[in-house]
């Protein structure tokens, strides 16, 4: 289990990947779920994984499962491998909407602009 200083970490830290409301991402799993995505997303990526983002994004902090923080560590992993191969085009995802379309199952719409 993680303690209670690297839970606030990761929690803050998720919060900041996952930069789509809970409403925002249900809306974009709806799209997915009726085939219009633009591509088949990742292992990673999967649809069951964007569904377990938005349980947690509908949690608090203190109901979080050992499972919800693997998912909390896979996303922001993905997240930020992604944003570290940035490369100066407009941001990750910019060019390429497939990518663009995995991380929003993920709940992360690199095109939106920082809060």
């Amino acid at each position: 289990m993680t303690d209670a200083v690297e839970l606030d970490a990761l929690w803050d830290e998720f919060h900041r990947v996952v930069n789509m409301t809970s409403q925002e991402l249900a809306a974009w799993l709806r799209v997915g779920d009726a085939g219009e995505r633009s591509g088949p997303p990742p292992a990673e990526a999967a649809p069951s994984t964007g569904r377990h983002v938005l349980a947690i994004l509908q949690k608090r902090r203190t109901d979080l499962t050992d499972d919800d923080i693997r998912t909390m560590y896979e996303v922001v992993d993905i997240v930020s491998a992604e944003e570290d191969g940035e490369n100066g085009d407009g941001g990750p995802g910019a060019g390429d909407v497939r990518l663009r379309h995995r991380l929003m199952a993920l709940g992360h719409d690199p095109l939106k602009p920082d809060h």
